[in-house]
């Protein structure tokens, strides 16, 4: 089917594209297929990590910078993709994003030392900053406002897709051939989602690329946006909810490795199937926030993490298990419901916006996924956990500063 022929499934009359049509199904596999991709890849190292402080005599601390250096890298690219959405093709950069993380994951595959391999992670941060931001405001332009919260939630829910598989998958295989093959399945894996992703997602029909754009243009929204009564508190909440989800991830690793839990590469990956509740959540969360308002929905996300944050602080599996997917299904939903309401927010300048939110969101996991390693080198898990009390703590605050302002309009 071509895009013409994608595009005649849209609303005729308002543009959108709409709840129900073969071109909100086809956008909503697209983006799936994209967040799988960008995600898998994303995150496929982490149940790897200590098996990278094994193999190459490293610290926790050090090894989470497989991940940390992806992220902190690819903040900045979002940020600066979103800075410049307003003269980006939507579609062509992010299936040219998708098909360069493909090809870094296979060379991260054959690094021959740890610093190729940073290396390596931190172009296919490069490569993925092409994705989120532009995902974000593709699906806050083409989708019918009444249908974005649910698009949004399904965008996440192969976000969250991507991160169980990648996770599992390099579990397990890691334990059968080694690190090497883990990451290399990965990225043929990479290779098909973006082969899906080109073929099916409808071009844009309410956006047109601005050229010859003056560098003041691109830069003119970002401090309308940074000044806005809302947006920054919302840009925090991205940064305490992934700073929270990647440090319990990064660690929860080497405390089931340990005693008294002494679990393979296998079953800490196993683990993460939890990630299934995410994907779930991320579609329930974003509907409800459509039908009741984004603030109560975020504020209930984040107590579900705090509910799995207590859970996870006894030394007793269950009770581990059931903590990590309560952690998992309060970040989901959270994630869903705060990038969903910045495009409602932004006056204009809708991909500087997500651009930003984004740029926050992984700072938050490059920043305090790092620094969760020194909390762990000091104080073990407690440590972990107390710093991640804190910071959902703080995101609870901010939540309830939006509320006051909603109120107030």
């Amino acid at each position: 089917m071509n895009d013409s022929t994608t595009v005649a499934g849209a609303s005729a009359s308002s543009g959108w594209l709409e709840r129900g049509t073969p071109a909100y199904r086809r956008a909503n596999i697209a983006l799936f297929a994209a967040g799988f991709a960008t995600f898998s890849s994303l995150y496929s190292v982490q149940p790897l990590m200590p098996l990278f402080s094994h193999n190459f005599a490293i610290s926790p601390a050090q090894s989470s910078l497989s991940l940390s250096i992806t992220t902190g890298v690819l903040a900045f690219t979002l940020f600066f993709a979103g800075l410049m959405s307003e003269a980006i093709d939507r579609k062509r950069l992010m299936s040219a994003s998708l098909i360069a993380s493909a090809l870094l994951s296979l060379a991260a595959a054959l690094s021959p030392d740890w610093y190729v391999l940073l290396a390596a992670r931190a172009l296919e941060g490069v490569a993925l900053g092409g994705v989120p931001a532009l995902a974000m405001a593709y699906l806050s332009e083409e989708m019918r406002p009444g249908d974005l919260g649910t698009a949004m939630g399904l965008y996440v829910g192969g976000s969250a897709f991507g991160g169980m598989s990648g996770r599992v998958l390099a579990g397990v295989i890691a334990d059968i051939g080694g690190w090497r093959p883990a990451i290399a399945l990965i990225g043929g894996m990479g290779f098909v989602a973006a082969a899906a992703f080109v073929w099916l997602l409808p071009p844009s029909r309410n956006f047109r690329a601005q050229r010859g754009l003056a560098l003041r243009d691109h830069f003119a929204p970002i401090g309308r946006h940074l000044r806005h009564d809302a947006l920054p508190w919302l840009f925090a909440c991205g940064f305490v909810l992934m700073g929270s989800f990647v440090s319990i991830y990064n660690y929860i690793g080497y405390r089931l490795a340990a005693a008294p839990f002494s679990m393979s590469q296998s079953a800490v990956g196993a683990i993460f199937v939890v990630y299934l509740l995410g994907i779930v959540a991320s579609a329930v969360f974003g509907r409800l926030a459509d039908r009741h308002g984004s603030a109560p929905v975020l504020l209930a996300a984040f107590a579900l993490m705090s509910a799995g944050l207590g859970c996870m602080w006894v030394d007793f599996l269950p009770s581990l298990v059931v903590g990590i997917a309560l952690l998992t299904i309060g970040f989901f939903a959270g994630h869903s419901v705060a990038s969903g309401w910045v495009g409602p927010l932004a006056d204009g300048g809708k991909g500087q916006a997500a651009g930003l939110y984004l740029l926050a969101y992984y700072l938050g996991s490059s920043v305090i996924g790092s620094l969760g390693g020194l909390f762990w080198a000091r104080f073990a898990w407690p440590g972990v956990t107390a710093m991640v009390a804190v910071l959902l703590a703080f995101g609870m605050i901010a939540i309830l500063r939006l509320m006051v302002w909603r109120r107030q309009q």
